[in-house]
């Protein structure tokens, strides 16, 4: 069965904004070598321990492994059970984007929005404004999806995307592509003939 572009970015985002979450509010008790690190690089950092916040301001990039997020502003918070929560946003103009790459596939997942959200509560992600969801293999981009609002739910690995007048699709419609599955194998060969210098 094939899954879903999206079901695999979504996961992805909702890791991203909880490691950002994670990384500011508790101790890395993994041995080293055990995970990648996960590091974000911003020009302010503000840290309430009051109220369990932090954020990030200024070219916010947070990196763990092949996965990168960008944003301008990223801010988590924990609740009082211990739920993260995350938001990262872009300035009027930009996008949040989120990559994330997969060598062994040839496979590039990348998803964009204004704002990304993560209720750790919940396990949902959601993408507002100028949505998109985007699945390339080898360069070439073969599934996507497009809309005003995406929502990925981790709980029942679903998803739903929304129109409306702040949509990444034209119409304010909700737009969605996907290739046949033997198109993408294809590609996937043709990329393993090139790195291997087969004709």
């Amino acid at each position: 069965m094939k899954t879903s572009p999206f079901a695999s970015i979504a996961s992805i985002a909702a890791c991203a904004l909880l490691l950002a979450a994670q990384a500011a509010h508790a101790q890395n008790t993994t041995a080293p070598g055990d995970e990648p690190d996960t590091v974000i690089l911003s020009d302010t950092l503000h840290y309430d321990d009051v109220n369990k916040t932090s954020t990030f301001t200024g070219n916010v990039v947070l990196t763990r492994g092949a996965m990168t997020l960008r944003s301008d502003k990223l801010v988590t918070r924990e609740d009082a059970q211990g739920n993260q929560f995350g938001t990262a946003t872009a300035v009027p103009g930009g996008v949040v984007t989120i990559r994330q790459e997969n060598p062994e596939k040839f496979e590039t997942l990348i998803a964009t929005g204004q704002q990304a959200d993560y209720a750790g509560a919940a396990g949902d992600i959601t993408l507002t404004g100028q949505a998109t969801v985007i699945r390339q293999v080898c360069g070439k981009t073969f599934d996507t999806v497009r809309g005003a609002r995406i929502i990925y739910h981790d709980k029942t690995g679903t998803y739903e995307a929304f129109g409306g007048k702040n949509s990444a699709a034209a119409g304010g419609r909700v737009r969605s592509l996907a290739q046949p599955q033997s198109r993408i194998d294809q590609a996937i060969a043709e990329c393993k003939a090139k790195k291997s210098g087969r004709p």
